[in-house]
């Protein structure tokens, strides 16, 4: 257990700033595993991303829910939409080869920065201004339609399906979804993503578990657990204290450059 202390100040890290751009963390977190672990099969660093990605959203969902920022609605709709893409995710991981699948990460986290870059800046400036209301979710408040639900539940299978696939979690695409398509918010789509990374992510781990991928071990497992589940509840609270326009301006930074720094590894090898 020793050897792996190092991960619970990375869990940390991981929670606290996952749970405060509503990405899960596990964009952050499977580029680094990709990292340190470059003989690892790919459904092996999945499943571990995946374990941490749920913890760190269910620990983060129970902060928000206190808050009164999560809508529920859009919740359970887009997870229910989100479940069979991620156990389909979850089932093909292991048939993509290694260099392959660093360079699907890295692209997937490279297009998203350069979309949110271009779609988020009228978001950004109206937020940073205060004219998008308060962080919390006034009683009652809705931020949809049924025909938008309807797109963003769509939408909400395909995310499953990639966040499982490479193990990064569906907050880097539900988030501006949630913000882009149906208008929420920034602070309520955050936390309205993050019950929703929860679930689908609980049910990729239970697809790894089923299919009988190898097991990441319990020692890595429980000290990035221990930092995420700490992180994530200091990162609602510091979500508190932060822009709308911050949280996504962080979110479109981490991805650029996460993104770009796996696109080199993998054309390294």
């Amino acid at each position: 257990m020793a050897q792996f202390l190092w991960l619970i100040p990375l869990g940390a890290v991981v929670g606290a700033f996952g749970t405060l751009i509503g990405a899960g963390g596990g964009f952050v977190l499977m580029p680094i595993l990709l990292v340190v672990y470059p003989q690892e099969k790919t459904e092996v660093l999945t499943f571990l991303s995946l374990v941490v990605v749920f913890f760190n959203a269910f620990s983060g969902s129970v902060a928000y829910a206190r808050m009164g920022r999560i809508d529920y609605r859009a919740a359970i709709l887009f997870s229910a939409a989100g479940i069979p893409g991620a156990i389909l995710g979850a089932m093909s991981t292991a048939a993509i080869p290694r260099r392959a699948f660093d360079v699907l990460v890295g692209l997937l986290l490279v297009a998203a920065a350069v979309l949110l870059s271009f779609r988020a800046g009228s978001r950004w400036a109206a937020e940073a201004a205060g004219r998008l209301g308060p962080p919390q979710k006034p009683p009652g408040a809705t931020y949809h339609t049924p025909r938008k639900l309807t797109i963003g539940a769509g939408l909400s299978t395909g995310v499953g399906f990639v966040s499982s696939l490479l193990g990064i979690g569906g907050g880097i695409i539900h988030v501006p979804v949630l913000v882009e398509v149906l208008g929420f918010p920034i602070h309520v789509a955050t936390a309205t993503s993050h019950l929703i990374l929860a679930i689908v992510a609980l049910a990729g781990v239970g697809t790894h578990i089923v299919g009988g991928t190898g097991s990441p071990g319990l020692a890595r497992i429980a000290a990035l657990v221990i930092g995420v589940v700490v992180g994530a509840q200091g990162g609602a609270v510091l979500s508190n204290r932060v822009t709308g326009a911050w949280i996504m301006r962080g979110l479109v930074l981490a991805l650029a450059l996460v993104g770009l720094r796996v696109l080199l590894l993998a054309g390294g090898h």
